[in-house]
């Protein structure tokens, strides 16, 4: 009886801990932001706002503090965008709520809770996608639910930790990852008491083929110590990207020499669609990744000192972001990991379909430079206009082709 009532108190800590997070309360939070009554959560719009006050009252319901600015919630930011030609100034609002634990550290939790709105803001790839709600369920309501039910967790566990945790919204990111840099350049907190950044930007679509992509990889030797073993636990895939810089909110922090890591299930054909709604999320994968996140939380609270910064940017890109003229058309594979970049998916009508190339594909050379990595198409990208022709040059299978590109 004695060795019959261990093994049941064991198999109710394990049913305990796997229970952590829960596909019903992902459920509603992505159903009410990726709501069509949400309109896409344009920066700046009215359904960007009910958004953030969704996130605040959450905040304060979880006794966490405001660490806004004037000692609410909210971070408001200006932002200017053009619409055929035409300036725009709308404010976007950064949502922050702080778990004060006593701590001197704090670790910053973060995801944008903006979207494309009705395709008039960032980049929509949907064809005639004006006036068009956007409602983004994976990018990034997804990672928005993980920050809120990563707040609930740490808020309600009853454990006085050895960090504070701030918990971050960033709005503007499809418009540049302006929420961040906002946010790092004018800090509700001393940015040298960061001990580092997790970020989420959709963890919505987890496929046991794909597993997770987990980028910022080199920014610290901690991450490869306690990651390997949190994903094992879940039998979950993982891929790694070394670099802090890439195209979400981590980037921010990672220029301000703070460790970050961030957490990604790979692009799909619904990615900037119309078409990216909730029927296509895996709840119960996303309830698997914020086990890992927490796990990776809980086991940092474990090691004696802090994550040490590392400094990972790719030598293509540095510490400069870029501003793109001109795009193929295609949606990378990030969970690829050989040499070139592989197509996920190919936009209708743009650069890479018109010249014949297909998702599967892996370009290896455009516009005569050698395609290594994502980060070397990204800089041909920053070299180019629109209307200027280039030669790319790919694998289909075992085939090599090329074509002309008309960017």
């Amino acid at each position: 009886m004695k060795y019959f009532l261990l093994f049941m108190l064991a198999c109710a800590s394990v049913s305990s801990y796997a229970q952590k997070f829960q596909a019903t309360n992902i459920r509603k939070h992505i159903e009410f932001l990726a709501s069509d009554e949400m309109e896409g959560r344009g920066t700046g719009s009215l359904g960007e706002i009910r958004s953030a006050n969704y996130i605040a009252d959450i905040f304060g319901e979880l006794g966490l503090k405001p660490a806004g600015s004037d000692a609410g919630f909210f971070q408001p930011f200006q932002v200017k965008y053009s619409i055929e030609g035409n300036l725009h100034q709308v404010t976007g609002r950064n949502v922050a709520g702080f778990l004060d634990n006593g701590a001197k550290k704090t670790i910053v939790i973060g995801a944008h809770y903006d979207h494309l709105g009705k395709g008039f803001q960032g980049s929509s790839l949907s064809p005639d996608s004006r006036n068009k709600i956007h409602n983004g369920a994976d990018d990034n309501a997804s990672g928005t639910t993980g920050l809120l039910e990563l707040a609930r967790h740490f808020a309600k566990n009853n454990i006085t930790e050895k960090h504070n945790y701030l918990f971050l919204a960033f709005s503007g990111e499809e418009l540049g990852l302006l929420g961040s840099k906002h946010f790092t350049e004018n800090p509700t907190i001393p940015l040298a008491s960061v001990s580092c950044m997790v970020n989420m930007d959709m963890i919505g679509r987890l496929s046991d083929e794909k597993g997770i992509i987990v980028s910022g990889w080199g920014t610290s030797p901690v991450w490869g110590k306690l990651i390997p073993g949190l994903a094992k636990a879940q039998n979950l895939k993982y891929t790694v990207d070394s670099s802090g810089v890439g195209a979400s909110d981590h980037t921010s922090f990672y220029l301000k020499d703070i460790p970050v890591v961030q957490f990604f299930t790979g692009g799909h054909g619904d990615y900037h669609k119309v078409s990216d709604d909730i029927e296509r999320i895996n709840f119960e994968g996303e309830a698997k990744i914020l086990t890992i996140i927490a796990g990776l939380l809980e086991n940092l609270e474990k090691e004696t000192t802090d994550p040490q910064f590392v400094t990972a940017a790719n030598p293509h890109t540095g510490n400069k972001t870029t501003d793109f003229k001109v795009t193929l058309g295609v949606m990378p594979d990030y969970s690829y990991s050989g040499k070139g970049l592989k197509i996920d998916g190919v936009s209708k009508a743009r650069p890479a379909e018109k010249a014949g190339i297909q998702a599967g594909d892996i370009i290896t050379r455009l516009a005569g430079k050698e395609i290594t990595f994502i980060y070397d198409y990204m800089e041909v990208l920053g070299k180019h206009e629109k209307g200027e022709k280039v030669e790319a040059e790919f694998l289909r299978g075992s085939e090599t082709k090329k074509v002309s590109v008309t960017f």
